[in-house]
């Protein structure tokens, strides 16, 4: 008959553990763990952030990308001139991915038990980013350049907020500022494209 293990093996095995590093909490209790509050999904102990302010911000968010998404829409089908057809297509581009980032923010607010704000109203007030139409072609690379500039400071606002109490946030934040500041970089070129005079500075 196989022996029991002795607390003070017991005890043995843990201090092992710990001195190679294993950071696990104990299974048994994180089975334990997993089975309560089985209706708030992703929402775990381990999440340390308010939940309802995280929501708050990533609704702000969301409303930035949605009025990103329609300066966008706005300037494709409005641009004209001799470079109207390659800058329209950026624009294009840039409409589909921050569409893309729009669809990305609403998912995980609702994996944290949210509710994704798409109500028209009040969407140019949540919104970090302004809809400025533009006259020019110029004019609305510059106003597309300024939103963008707008939301990397933003979103780097919003990383440092997250932190490590929502580390799934953050890294969606993180993934989404990254593409930002290529948009950033492509209208600079667009404008340096344009005017050579213009540096985007």
């Amino acid at each position: 008959m196989a022996k029991k293990n002795s607390p003070r093996s017991s005890n043995a095995t843990q201090k092992g553990a710990a001195k190679e590093g294993y950071f696990l909490s104990d299974v048994q209790e994180l089975r334990r763990r997993a089975r309560q509050h089985i209706e708030e999904g992703a929402i775990t102990d381990s999440y340390k952030a308010d939940k309802d302010l995280v929501c708050k911000v990533l609704n702000e968010a969301l409303a930035t990308e949605i009025v990103c998404v329609l300066r966008y829409k706005r300037h494709f089908f409005m641009a004209t001139g001799i470079h109207a057809n390659a800058v329209a297509a950026e624009f294009q581009e840039h409409a589909a991915d921050e569409q893309e980032h729009a669809d990305q923010i609403a998912e995980r607010i609702t994996q944290i038990g949210g509710e994704p704000n798409f109500n028209p109203e009040g969407l140019a007030s949540r919104s970090h980013s302004q809809y400025v139409a533009g006259e020019s072609l110029m004019d609305m690379i510059k106003e597309d350049l300024v939103a963008e500039r707008i939301a990397i400071e933003s979103y780097a606002e919003i990383i440092r907020f997250l932190g490590d109490r929502d580390i799934t946030s953050r890294r969606l934040m993180e993934q989404i500022l990254e593409k930002e500041e290529e948009h950033a970089n492509d209208m600079k070129d667009l404008m340096a494209t344009i005017d050579p005079t213009k540096k985007g500075d």
